[in-house]
């Protein structure tokens, strides 16, 4: 039987902050551009999927996977 997943992207994967949805505090602008690996998913909204990204200096925090591309 196959495995269908409903994420393009998974735990363990690198990405990069390409834009954010929301207003947010300076700390996280200061993330845009920056790579991450994705530690965990969260239901958020009742229907949408965030996803928390550690980055090397050990900070980490949400977003949606549109705000998000895979990095190699």
């Amino acid at each position: 039987m196959a495995c269908i997943s409903l994420f393009a992207m998974e735990i363990g994967q690198k990405v990069r902050v390409r834009r954010l949805r929301d207003r947010v505090s300076q700390e996280i602008i200061k993330k845009l551009g920056k790579t991450g690996t994705i530690r965990d998913f969260k239901v958020v909204d009742g229907y949408g999927v965030g996803m928390l990204v550690q980055f090397e200096d050990n900070t980490g925090t949400w977003f949606f996977e549109d705000e998000l591309e895979l990095f190699n």
